[in-house]
């Protein structure tokens, strides 16, 4: 075909609210998807989307052009995950379709952010953005409100940080202590906006779905991740109430913030360490079983030793010197050499890891017969 009329639905409410599998194909689909997606919410602006592909399908064929329409859709976890889906169904459809040309429709400037997926497999003629217009009496400020309060990315981001403030006040309320619900309303607020800043909610998301498919496949990676993530519960629990007992008997002022986070590091290191190994170990039994190379997941596992023998040498030695250490660490040479020691140890296994997984990949690349297998399946 000449031309690709290409409708983008980013969030899924094809498939969310119309029950539709995408990609649809041809005028006649598209109307009907259409139609089913405007009786399940009249109010979906993708709906006008279709609409207004079809109308541009219209126009080109009445030109003589040959011309096709089709709707992608993502997911309703907007970001990472709904632009891989629409890549994919992109790339299924242009290796089965001589494609020469698109045309970007779309609602709005969110699902333009997928022009330049598109544009890197074929070239983009026009890009076409569909607005609604409204009466006067629908843009009044209690409709807008509440239609952007229905959106569930936009009341996440408003709800979810207000929801927490007031259940933490209550919390400390009930255990009568008001004092530190300010501290702790600021430090939830505070971790949900470094949450959503760095972008953390696209990675959980798409962490969360390789999960439920290890799950559904039977894979150990499914029982090493929860187990890996059960530890870490465990290791910030173990290190907050070591940090506490310190903190309840002399206070911050006494002891200074950097012994305090000392002793947190030192007495839940090595869980941290063992959560990671459990991780990796899982994806090493994984890749064992269906033959796959590890040499990448072992390095890592030596890396994670070699930080944890940093971190609690580090540790070990600033609490001997502020004469919190018990036993043989309250010697504060011999707690240097501890440190010393652990220095030396862990370059020797972080050198262990790079040499290891460098022949393994110099052999790899080197195999004859995988050289064959790459050939063949050229």
């Amino acid at each position: 075909m000449q031309t690709l009329v290409i409708c983008i639905d980013r969030d899924n409410d094809l498939g969310e609210k119309a029950k539709l599998e995408t990609p649809i194909v041809g005028r006649e689909a598209n109307v009907q998807a259409a139609v089913a997606l405007g009786i399940a919410d009249p109010e979906d602006s993708d709906t006008n989307t279709i609409f207004g592909g079809i109308r541009i399908l219209d126009e080109l064929r009445a030109k003589g052009a040959d011309a096709e329409i089709v709707s992608f859709a993502g997911d309703k976890n907007v970001g990472v995950i709904s632009d891989q889906r629409i890549a994919e169904q992109l790339e299924v459809f242009l290796n089965t379709n001589d494609v020469q040309r698109a045309i970007f429709v779309s609602d709005g400037a969110e699902d333009e952010t997928l022009v330049p997926i598109v544009q890197s497999r074929m070239k983009i003629d026009s890009v076409k953005r569909i607005v609604v217009m409204q009466s006067e009496n629908l843009e009044s400020t209690y409709y807008i409100l509440k239609h952007v309060f229905s959106d569930p990315k936009i009341s996440q981001t408003f709800f979810v940080p207000l929801g927490l403030a007031f259940l933490i006040y209550a919390i400390f309320l009930l255990a009568q202590y008001p004092e530190g619900a300010v501290v702790g309303i600021l430090a939830a607020v505070g971790l949900y906006m470094l949450y959503r800043g760095f972008g953390l909610d696209d990675l959980v998301a798409l962490e969360k779905e390789r999960l439920w498919d290890a799950f559904l496949e039977q894979r150990m990676v499914f029982i090493s991740y929860t187990a890996a993530l059960l530890t870490t519960l465990v290791a910030t629990a173990y290190g907050a109430m070591e940090v506490w007992k310190l903190y309840s008997a002399e206070g911050v002022w006494y002891h200074g913030t950097l012994t305090l986070v000392s002793v947190f590091i030192n007495a839940s290191v090595w869980w941290y360490a063992g959560a990671l190994l459990l991780a990796d170990l899982g994806k090493i039994f994984d890749l064992r079983m269906e033959d796959k190379p590890i040499y990448k997941n072992v390095a890592i596992s030596l890396f994670v030793i070699a930080t944890g023998l940093l971190f609690w040498g580090a540790s070990t030695y600033i609490l001997a010197t502020a004469s919190l250490s018990e036993g043989v660490t309250n010697n504060a040479s011999l707690a240097l050499q501890y440190f010393v020691y652990s220095v030396t140890v862990a370059v020797l296994i972080a050198l262990a890891g790079i040499k290891y997984s460098v022949s393994n990949q110099a052999s790899e690349n080197g195999n004859p017969e995988r050289g064959r297998r790459k050939k063949k399946l050229a």
